[in-house]
């Protein structure tokens, strides 16, 4: 039996579906991904962009970097992957997607139960006080600012872009609710994720130690594929795809 089919038929066995989803997920929508050989981390150095201390260094240079990472995110469009993994939504195939991505094209898409494990790049959050407002990228919005760091409307500090930077922790809310569906699923996809972040790549061993079964979808081997049940070498989109077509068919 191919792969897809066989992922097929465990999800379709399945009660309880979820999806880990990192940047190779929205790699087809022409969103560049992290690591790998084209990946951001050997272009710019997160010390210098991506990091708490970075912001307090020089926040004009990290919010130009964000600026330009919504910019690309605006023009591009949800791909196969997103789309399948919304559609799946609608058929009650499946019951979440915990994502590591944070340009919010799962949302843009139709999915509705997403959990961001790493916030979102459209949100701005306040550095001072617990404002928060979340852009919208179809109406135009945060894509430029009259000065940068553009300042919070309600106390006047600068604001940040809503992602978690390397060392800061986790929304809580949002890890724990990824846990308790690692722990409640029967099938796990994790599409286009390194495994090599934690605690994101933590979920899919949790879920295998409680008796889910992972389907990894990735052209590369990853550090979670010795304990993928089904192993799926292709990029995200056109797997999706094909797998769509098998749930329909089966």
């Amino acid at each position: 039996m191919k792969p897809i089919q066989e992922a097929a038929r465990h999800i379709h066995r399945a009660d309880t579906v979820v999806a880990l989803t990192g940047a190779g997920a929205s790699a087809d929508s022409g969103i560049p991904t992290f690591r790998g050989k084209d990946g951001l981390w050997n272009k710019y150095d997160p010390r210098e962009l991506a990091t708490p201390e970075a912001f307090a260094r020089d926040p004009v240079k990290v919010w130009k970097w964000y600026l330009w990472r919504r910019k690309k995110i605006a023009e591009a469009q949800p791909n196969p992957c997103h789309t399948t993994l919304a559609w799946m939504e609608r058929e009650g195939i499946l019951d979440a997607v915990v994502t590591q991505n944070v340009d919010g094209l799962h949302q843009r898409a139709g999915s509705r139960h997403v959990i961001e494990l790493h916030g979102n790049i459209w949100t701005d959050e306040c550095t001072s006080c617990d404002y928060e407002r979340t852009n919208d990228p179809e109406a135009g919005e945060g894509l430029e600012y009259p000065e940068l760091p553009p300042k919070c409307p309600e106390c006047g500090a600068p604001l940040r872009p809503g992602v978690v930077w390397f060392g800061e922790p986790l929304p809580p809310d949002a890890l724990l609710r990824a846990q308790e569906l690692a722990r409640e699923c029967d099938v796990m996809l994790v599409i286009g994720t390194s495994g090599e972040v934690r605690p994101a790549a933590d979920l899919p061993i949790l879920a295998k130690s409680h008796g889910a079964t992972v389907i990894e979808i990735n052209p590369s081997e990853t550090a979670l594929s010795p304990i993928a049940d089904v192993r799926i070498p292709q990029r995200a989109a056109p797997a999706m795809e094909e797998l769509r077509k098998a749930l329909e068919e089966a």
